[in-house]
This record gives C-alpha cells, sequence and structure tokens, in this order.
C-alpha cells in the first residue's frame, strides 16, 4: 500500500507547544480511516515528526491519544515507508513492555504501521515542566521572607524522588528513552480533597499524582550503562535550564534513582563519566 506524501503544514500562530494545553480545531491531513470520523480529531501539538492529536474515536465517552507519523516529501516513498513501519512499531513495543513490566506509561489501543499512526491512552493530566514550575514560583511568592532551603522541602523531596524511581523502573527492564526532559513527564491528575484557605496544602497539591512517562518516539531497548547514564544526564540538563532555581535538588532524583533497581549506582558512577565529556564538549565548543 503506498502512503501519498503529505506537506509539511504550519501549526497556527496561537498553538501552545505542550500536550495538555487547549486543543485546537486542524484541518491537516489525517490517515483515511479518520476522515469520516462525526468526531474529527483534534490537533495538540506537531512536532518535526509526527503530528498529536486528540480523540474519541475509540469511543464516545474515553479519550485516546493519536499519534500521526505523516510520510515526508524529501524522502524516496520505499525508504519512507520503512521507516515510518519501524518507528511506529519500535514505540508500541517499548510502550507494550513498559506496561506488562509495571512502568507508568499510556496504554496501547490500536495501530496501523502503513498508515503510520498509533493509538494511545490519554493521560489526565500536566507535563511536570508545568507543574514544577509552577509550584517552584508560589513557594517562591510565599517563602521569600523566611527564606527555607529548597532542599528541605518535603513535598519537593517526595516529588523528585517518584520523578528518580519512575526512571529507574523503565531503565531496569532495559527501556531507555532517548528524549528524557521534564516536558516527557506527566503527572496524572490526582482528584483528592484540598483545603483553598491552607496555601502550603494548596501548593503541594500541585505536585501530587502518579509520574508516567510519555514521547517514546526515540526509545531504544538498551541495557547498555552508557545508554542509561546519557539518559539521565539529558534529564539533568534539561531540568537545570527548565526550572535553574531546582537545580541543586536534582540530586533527589539521582538519590531516588540509585535505589530503584540492581545496578543503578554503577549507571550513576558512568554519568560522572558522561558529564566530564560533556564539559569538554562544551570548553571546546
Amino acid at each position: 500500500m503506498s502512503i501519498d506524501a503529505l506537506s509539511p503544514l504550519p501549526l497556527p500562530a496561537d498553538q501552545p507547544p505542550d500536550l495538555l494545553h487547549r486543543a485546537t480545531s486542524s484541518p491537516l491531513p489525517l490517515p483515511p480511516i479518520f476522515n469520516n470520523d462525526p468526531a474529527p480529531p483534534e490537533l495538540i501539538t506537531q512536532g518535526a515528526e509526527a503530528l498529536l492529536y486528540r480523540t474519541t474515536y475509540l469511543l464516545p465517552s474515553m479519550l485516546c491519544a493519536l499519534k500521526y507519523r505523516p510520510s515526508k516529501p524529501y524522502r524516496h516513498p520505499i525508504l519512507d515507508a520503512r521507516l515510518t513501519k519501524h518507528r511506529i512499531l519500535s514505540e508500541a513495543r517499548v510502550l507494550v513492555k513498559c506496561r506488562r513490566e509495571g512502568v507508568a506509561v499510556p496504554a496501547v489501543y490500536a495501530l496501523d504501521e502503513r498508515e503510520g499512526w498509533l493509538m494511545i491512552e490519554w493521560v489526565e493530566g500536566e507535563v511536570v515542566r508545568i507543574k514544577l514550575n509552577e509550584w517552584l514560583k508560589r513557594r517562591k511568592e510565599v517563602d521569600a521572607q523566611a527564606e527555607r532551603p529548597l532542599l528541605e522541602d518535603p513535598a519537593l523531596k517526595d516529588f523528585l524522588g517518584r520523578v528518580g524511581t519512575a526512571v529507574g523502573k523503565m531503565h531496569g527492564i532495559g527501556i531507555v528513552h532517548g528524549d528524557l526532559t521534564s516536558s516527557n513527564l506527566m503527572l496524572r491528575l490526582k482528584e483528592e480533597a484540598v483545603n483553598p484557605a491552607d496555601e502550603e496544602e494548596s501548593r503541594n497539591a500541585v505536585l501530587k499524582g502518579e509520574v508516567v512517562l510519555i514521547d517514546f518516539g526515540l526509545a531504544s531497548q538498551s541495557t547498555a550503562d552508557e545508554d542509561r547514564a546519557v539518559d539521565l544526564y539529558v534529564l539533568e540538563r534539561a531540568f537545570g535550564s527548565t526550572h535553574p532555581s531546582a537545580e541543586e535538588a536534582f540530586a533527589e532524583v539521582l538519590a531516588a534513582y540509585g535505589k530503584s533497581f540492581k545496578g543503578a549506582n554503577i549507571v550513576l558512577k558512568k554519568l560522572e563519566d558522561v558529564r566530564m565529556r560533556g564539559r569538554k564538549r562544551s570548553m571546546l565548543g
């Protein structure tokens, strides 16, 4: 079956970049099976390789995320079809393995590797990047006078520990993410009673919820300590650039990671080597 070439199409100017921001209806091309859907999928975001939609195609009451890899006109059609098939199947296999081994990731519902789409569970919640920045901002407003050290905050330590444990569980089953940032970690929405009059309780509720790993488009199956260390290094660098005021707290992530699976401490030692190479590369430009 041939795959029609689709020209890259720009997002609307006001389209937000994150997965769970308000969706925008879009006329962008879809796989043929979705063209006659009475409730057309809504575009959420567009990456270099894929479009992400929100849809109720399977059941009107069940939200799903539809990841679609349109063909690239600059690639040879046969090569493009092979790459698309490989990447869809590879991502699906990684997600299924994670689910089977108890790692928190979206469930796989359906796929068509020839048409280039993958339908997965819609995770109700928000990306860690947004949640952590919200918490840091509110804490700064309230605790500016108290000057309480960040690392002494139990809510933050608990949250970062959950992040480290989630990453460690993934690495422990032989999966490397490949693009580990706080934008590819989510906090699944957790409904619980919060006293709005209690500022500290209300603020700490922002960091509640299960840590879910998302976007496995660059993931691979590997047990190499080097690959795991690079994953951690990418997360560490992303954490420092996205949450600079909490950069020192990343040690809590690594502390929890070190307890998450047998061999984690070897990865942490390898991380030191990766850091050294990263610093040298930075100095040399």
